[in-house]
């Protein structure tokens, strides 16, 4: 679906620097020695990135509470981001990568199909990172809704 090198179980995360809805520079690395997961969004205020956002707002307390941190990242700018956090009531960090350097590293921008069509965009893509930096679970093309109660299964959380 896309020629993007795909990240798999095993591979090292690819360390990133990207300004949260704040300005607040925010790393990977921030997050060295705890779990986090790191999902990849098309667009905030979108009615699938709300309904996964929000979901993933709504199992926080579940994944903190299994040493597992949250962070979205979409190619919107810090202020949209901002807008989108405060309109939600997100409790998370939402990244901003308007070049889409970090999304096509991770593989989560490229060719894909939507309604029947070869476009190119962001790849809906969620990641587990664990505490030692390493992919965990990697994920291409999720569905918006019922993913993360998919990934709560099979994290058993």
């Amino acid at each position: 679906m896309t020629d993007n090198h795909r990240l798999a179980p095993g591979d090292t995360a690819p360390d990133f620097t990207l300004p949260d809805a704040d300005g607040k520079e925010i790393s990977l690395s921030d997050y060295r020695g705890r779990k986090v997961v790191v999902y990849f969004y098309p667009a905030a205020s979108t009615p699938g990135c709300t309904k996964q956002a929000c979901d993933f707002r709504d199992n926080l307390a579940d994944l903190n509470g299994e040493g597992i941190d949250v962070l979205g990242i979409s190619p919107d700018k810090p202020a949209k981001l901002a807008k989108f956090r405060d309109t939600e009531n997100l409790t998370f960090p939402l990244l901003s990568d308007p070049d889409r350097e970090v999304l096509k590293e991770w593989g989560a921008f490229g060719e894909k199909t939507m309604y029947g069509k070869t476009v190119t965009g962001v790849i809906r893509s969620t990641f587990l990172v664990d505490a030692e930096g390493k992919i965990e679970v990697a994920q291409y093309n999720v569905r918006a809704t019922g993913h993360v109660a998919k990934l709560r299964r099979d994290l058993k959380v």
